[in-house]
């Protein structure tokens, strides 16, 4: 889908140029016959039809070229290079029948190659104004040859004066590139420099929302997101909210010391995330204390949770550490639409002091009102 609204719009944009060429086309037209009706044009008619035929065909092809998405296989899709050719030789082509006039006609060799300035490698465009130069050389000296060169030295000036403006051109066109690469490098180099902060402010938002030492959310965090949860929450739907506290912790710090209670910290952070899915929201609430959000959960699910959490931290070997024995307690309660966050997690609270006032290593729930 991206692919083909991309070649849309290229091709779009392509059109629009080509318009612009064609107008050109049709400009040169205009003055061709108004020099014809001038007593200018030193042909026939009917080799201003031909001249004026050839022009309508040519653009017509390239106008079949781009509606069909056929220029898309070349490797330039504009196909800027053979339109700037095509354009010369009819030009040339045009200006063997004038001969006081022709000077006037020379700026079409400039009008037709600034379609290229912004578009032609600088090695390109100075193939295509040679080109020009070539022509309209090759155009006179062939008029000498045939003696029909009405006056030799306005040839000669004519040629001199096209040379210097396509040499300028050239030039031009080759600080006009070069100018076009620096700013490509330099963009290149911007978006760089943006990948690199959009990438330092994700790692600042996760610093923000990260407790360090586990790893889990940290409580701000949960909150945000306990909050937007709830406010998404819908009829008849239920959000599973749980507080856990681990339990003999500051006994842990007091006889094994803190590095110990962080690793402690960190084996129920482990065992924390292997329980819980994808889509559920845990984070360490404040010192041992920690808080589990299941979103879309009942009363069975969330005490299911619970439970499984409670035997897999009681059967856990922190790294290092010599603990007699590792429990939890866990205090639960539900969501519903319009109930109010502080208020659910008092609820909770309270069921994790039941918990603990009962003998720790159980879950009790804040709908049941006893021990689970």
């Amino acid at each position: 889908m991206t692919h083909r609204v991309t070649r849309r719009t290229l091709q779009s944009l392509l059109l629009k140029r080509f318009g612009m060429a064609a107008a050109t086309h049709g400009l040169a037209l205009a003055l061709l016959w108004l020099a014809v009706f001038s007593d200018l044009f030193s042909g026939q008619i009917a080799w201003a039809l031909f001249c004026s035929g050839l022009v309508i065909v040519s653009q017509l092809s390239f106008l079949l070229l781009f509606r069909t998405g056929y220029n898309l296989r070349f490797r330039d899709p504009s196909l800027t290079e053979a339109q700037i050719l095509v354009a010369l030789a009819l030009h040339t082509f045009v200006l063997a029948s004038f001969d006081s006039a022709r000077g006037s006609l020379l700026m079409f060799y400039l009008i037709i190659l600034l379609f290229g300035i912004f578009q032609l490698q600088p090695r390109v465009f100075v193939r295509c104004a040679f080109f020009a130069f070539f022509a309209f050389a090759s155009l006179n000296l062939w008029e000498g040859y045939e003696m029909r060169l009405a006056d030799p030295g306005l040839a000669l000036l004519q040629c001199c004066a096209l040379f210097l403006a396509l040499a300028w051109q050239s030039l031009f066109a080759s600080y006009i590139q070069a100018l076009r690469q620096r700013m490509r490098q330099r963009s290149f180099a911007l978006q760089a420099h943006q990948d690199t902060l959009r990438g330092m402010m994700r790692q600042l938002e996760d610093l923000v929302a990260t407790d360090e030492l586990t790893g889990l959310f940290n409580r701000r965090h949960f909150l945000r997101l306990a909050l937007r949860e709830l406010e998404n929450l819908g009829p008849g739907r239920q959000h599973g909210l749980a507080l856990i506290d681990l339990d003999y912790f500051k006994r842990i710090n007091d006889v094994h010391g803190h590095a110990a209670g962080d690793r402690v910290l960190q084996t129920f952070a482990a065992v924390a995330r292997a329980c819980v899915r994808d889509g559920d929201v845990l984070a360490r609430y404040g010192g041992e204390e920690f808080v589990l959000l299941l979103p879309n959960a009942d009363a069975d699910r969330l005490t299911t949770c619970c439970e499984r959490l409670r035997e897999a931290f009681a059967a856990a070997e922190p790294l290092g550490v010599q603990v007699a024995s590792l429990s939890l307690s866990a205090g639960m309660t539900l969501l519903s639409e319009g109930d109010d966050l502080d208020v659910a997690l008092q609820r909770a609270d309270q069921a994790l002091y039941r918990a603990k006032r009962g003998g720790r290593n159980r879950c009790d729930a804040a709908w049941e009102g006893a021990g689970a």
